[in-house]
Order: structure tokens, then C-alpha cells, then sequence
């Protein structure tokens, strides 16, 4: 069995295609001074000394403006990556009003924004921000020393653990102020007027973006609506699973048994989203209220000082309100690497996340007494008991699945199945076939009339894709760059990363 899910490869080059094509254009004076000078009309504290690109995401591009004394930044996304570019900008920026308002999370202070009509040359919609001075991000001082750019981080086998922890307890102290924040709702926050905001728009998440732009899921299939309770927020999350397995055109199955073993587990993983079996622990809470959860907080984009402080949080366009048992699990960034990526296999990283968990829950406890000593926290408020018992339960994988379209099969099957259906004796491969006769016929008639479809799809490689209107019109745009630029070096600094792990660092 393949460890997880793989992206529908032509979806992935087409999304190259364009985003790479319009990242471009930024190497060019006509269309850089424009854009400088539209950033300075919007944040002029002094002349300008300097201005250039300062980071290529896998969202976004960054382009700094710098001055004897300070920095802002205008970041738009970029089209072919972000697949709901006005949506996203929206968001971001009324979840980091809102944070300056509610909190003390050093999020970047927004300066301003706009659509794409009002953003220089019509590029995209923008933000304008202040820089965050820092020495470096969490990511870079946890990583194993020498680890290259174009691998896949690990956690420092041996890091002292002395720094583990107070870095561990600067990052526990960003999750216990987010998780005092409480809405009524399920789904992004919209800004009324300067000091009011609501629960007003779908919960847009990064797996959403994901399954369009990558698993070729029409847009029409994503959720629409915000959600008033944790069970019919999950219901919509196992339907999507779904959804994602039926309609990704290329690279979705491997055999006849392996499209099988997929929509077994889609099934079986609906029904007890039905049954409520996914929020039985939490059902006092299944109505709210909810907490904030980001899909893009992680180590790579919260910044420090050289004293191992946090100075900066960066990156906040995914974060939606969403059930407790999103911020009641342990965050899976503690190995930095994620368990479907870990090299030695699921059951190694759960050995190594372990002991980590460990140093984590510690710092955690320490930073929940000094705030309860300090009367800026309750004694309910504290998060280490239930990311405790989230991870000792296994409710730790419910929640990383939801959510997680790619990796759910890298999971289900050796965390989740058995132990709400069983034991089965046999293999993860095989697991499946003892799990057909809950199946009712309808669903196994469904199973073979989708398995025959996928089958006969892997014949042929068709462009299925269904991306918004901006990357739309970019994509003859991207086609002829292509022709034009295959000599040109890119100069323009791109993290090397998988899409999954998307983040446009401010560095």
C-alpha cells in the first residue's frame, strides 16, 4: 500500500506552469517599479533605499520595501497556487485584526489591502504589511544541522534539551492564547467595522485550496456554507473524502483492489462521522463554542530573536474556527517532519513523537501555571490535559485525517479502523475485505461502478481541473512564457517543498 494519496500529477504541472510563469513577470523594471510605488504611496515613514523580491512561496510572493529604520512588505498570491485568492486575503486579514485586537500575538500589522482591481497593474489581490525584524524561524533551529534545502526537515536528534523546551514553551504559548479565543460558529472570520467580527464565510482551509488545485476536485464539491456544530462540520469532512476519491481524474488509485481499499475506508470513516462516533469524547462542546485553528502554524512560520523569543507569527490565510478536537490534539509539528512523510514508517514516528510529546506537555503545563499565577488564564483554559488524552485515546488521528485528504490513507487503516470496528487479522492491505459486509449493497455496487471508472481512467492522462477564474486566464499566459523562458534563469529564492507544506516565509 502507497503511504498516502498522490496528487494528480497533470493538475500539479499545470499549477507549476502558471504560478511559475507569473512569478516571473517580477524580474521585470515595468512591472517592479509600479509595484514600488504603489507600496510607498501606502507606507512612506522615510525615502526608501531599497526594493526587491524578498520571498517566493508556495503561495505567495513577497516583495519588501525597505528604509533606513524599517520595513513593509506587499504580498499577493499567486495564481495556479492559491486557488481563492480574494477569499484568502479577505480572511487573513480579518483573522490578524482580529488577533492585534483579542491578543498578544506578534502577527504582522496590516497596513492595508485590496482586491485585484485595486492592487498596481491589477496583478492580484494584496496585503501590505509591516517586516517582523528576527534572527531566524522555529523551523531553522529545530532542523537537523546540514540538513539541505531541498529535503524534508527533521526534528535535531540531538538537540539540547534545555532549548527543546523553551522553544517548545514560547510555541505552547501561542496555542493557549489562540485557544481562549471561542466563536459560536464554524468558519472564517469576517470584520463588521473596526472592532467587530463574525463567524460570516465558510471555513476555507488549506486542504481545500489543495484538493482543487491538486486532486482536480471541482469547486462546486467544496464546502459552502459555516457550520453550527463539530459533528456535522466532521460529516461534511468525511463526505469530502469522499468526493476527493470519485472525482480526482489521474494518479488517485494504483490497482482495482487499491481503489477498493479506498472507498472502504471513506465509507466506514462517513459512518462514524454519522454515527457521531468521531465526537463522542467532546460532546458537550459539539455545539461550541468553537476555537481557532490554523492549518499553517508550524514551526517554519513563527520567528525568533536570538534569545529564542517569539517576535513574529506569520502566515494566518488558513485559519478558520473549527471543533476542539482540532486544538485539543497535540500539534503534529513537534518532529517537525509529518507521520505519512516519516521515513522509518508510522509506528517509528509514534515511538519518536512519544518522547517529544513529553518535553512539549511539560513546557506547556509550566506556561499554563505561570498564566494562571498570573490571572491571564483559567484553570479550564489549559490545554495539556486535553492534548494528553486526545493523543492516549487516538483521537489525535481522527483529527489529522479530517482534515488531511492526502494522508488519509497513510492512516486510517493502522490507527483508526480497529479501533472502532475491530480487530480483523489481516494486513493493512487487506484489512478491507473483512469490512465489506458493512457495506450495504448499494454502497458495494457504488464501489464496483467506481472501481471500473478509475481503472479505465488510468489508460488515458486528461487535464481535469477546475481552478479560479484569475488562474484561469493565466494559463495560455503560462504556455507561451514557457516557449519564451526555458533559458531563463529563475532568480527569484523558492523554498524547495512539497505542496502540502506550503508557506511563504517573511525571512
Amino acid at each position: 500500500m502507497k503511504p498516502r494519496m498522490r496528487y494528480d500529477d497533470a493538475a500539479w504541472e499545470k499549477s507549476e506552469e502558471v504560478a511559475d510563469a507569473w512569478v516571473l513577470q517580477f524580474l521585470e523594471p515595468d512591472i517592479l517599479t509600479p509595484v514600488g510605488n504603489f507600496l510607498v504611496r501606502h507606507h512612506r515613514p522615510e525615502s526608501p533605499d531599497e526594493f526587491d523580491i524578498l520571498e517566493k512561496g508556495a503561495f505567495n510572493i513577497s516583495l519588501q520595501m525597505t528604509y533606513k529604520n524599517s520595513s513593509a512588505i506587499i504580498r499577493f498570491p499567486q495564481p495556479g497556487a492559491a486557488m481563492f485568492p480574494e477569499e484568502k486575503i479577505r480572511n487573513e486579514v480579518a483573522i490578524m485584526r482580529y488577533i492585534h485586537d483579542r491578543t498578544s500575538i506578534p502577527a504582522p500589522f496590516v497596513l492595508h489591502s485590496g482586491t485585484k482591481k485595486e492592487s498596481p497593474l491589477e496583478l492580484s489581490p494584496f496585503i501590505i504589511m509591516e517586516y517582523i525584524t528576527h534572527d531566524r524561524n522555529v523551523y531553522d533551529i529545530l532542523n537537523t544541522p546540514g540538513c539541505p534545502r531541498s529535503d524534508r526537515g527533521i526534528l535535531d536528534p540531538n538537540i539540547d534539551e534545555g532549548k527543546l523546551s523553551a522553544v517548545y514553551g514560547e510555541l505552547a504559548s501561542i496555542l493557549l492564547q489562540l485557544s481562549k479565543l471561542s466563536l459560536p460558529r464554524i468558519g472564517s472570520l469576517g470584520q463588521i467595522d473596526d472592532f467587530t467580527w463574525e463567524v460570516a464565510f465558510r471555513p476555507l482551509s488549506m486542504p481545500m485550496n489543495e484538493l482543487v488545485r491538486l486532486g482536480s476536485l471541482p469547486q462546486s464539491k467544496l464546502p459552502n456554507t459555516t457550520y453550527d456544530s463539530a459533528t456535522s462540520y466532521f460529516e461534511a469532512l468525511a463526505e469530502l473524502h469522499l468526493t476527493h476519491l470519485i472525482n480526482q481524474r489521474n494518479d488517485a488509485i494504483d490497482s482495482a483492489d487499491d481503489c477498493r481499499r479506498k472507498f472502504v475506508a471513506r465509507h466506514l470513516f462517513r459512518k462514524l462521522a454519522q454515527d457521531h462516533e468521531l465526537t463522542g469524547r467532546w460532546a458537550s462542546l459539539d455545539k461550541g463554542p468553537f476555537k481557532f485553528w490554523c492549518d499553517d502554524f508550524r514551526p517554519a512560520n513563527v520567528l525568533m530573536n536570538e534569545d529564542l523569543k517569539i517576535v513574529g507569527v506569520v502566515d494566518w490565510e488558513f485559519t478558520y474556527a473549527a471543533p476542539v478536537e482540532f486544538s485539543y490534539a497535540p500539534p503534529w509539528w513537534l518532529l517537525l517532519e509529518k507521520p505519512e512523510y516519516w521515513p522509518e514508517g508510522l509506528e517509528d514516528w509514534c515511538s519518536v513523537y512519544e518522547r517529544r510529546l513529553q518535553t512539549f506537555l511539560k513546557a506547556m503545563t509550566d506556561r499554563e501555571k505561570e498564566g494562571i499565577q498570573q490571572g491571564s488564564l483559567k484553570e479550564n483554559q489549559r490545554l495539556s490535559g486535553p492534548m494528553r488524552e486526545s493523543w492516549e485515546s487516538g483521537d489525535f488521528w481522527i483529527a489529522c485525517i479530517a482534515r488531511n485528504n492526502f494522508a488519509f490513507d497513510a492512516i486510517y487503516w493502522q490507527k483508526v479502523d480497529q479501533r472502532f470496528f475491530g480487530p480483523t487479522g489481516a494486513s493493512a492491505d487487506d484489512a478491507w475485505k473483512q469490512r465489506l459486509d458493512i457495506l450495504t449493497t448499494k454502497q458495494k455496487d457504488d464501489m464496483e461502478n467506481l472501481v471500473a471508472q478509475k481503472v479505465e481512467e488510468m489508460e488515458t492522462r486528461v487535464l481535469a481541473w477546475d481552478p479560479d477564474e484569475y488562474t484561469r486566464s493565466h494559463i495560455d499566459i503560462a504556455k507561451s512564457a514557457g516557449k519564451d523562458d526555458e533559458t531563463k534563469e529563475m532568480e527569484v529564492h523558492e523554498a524547495e517543498m512539497t505542496p502540502d507544506e506550503d508557506v511563504d516565509v517573511v525571512s
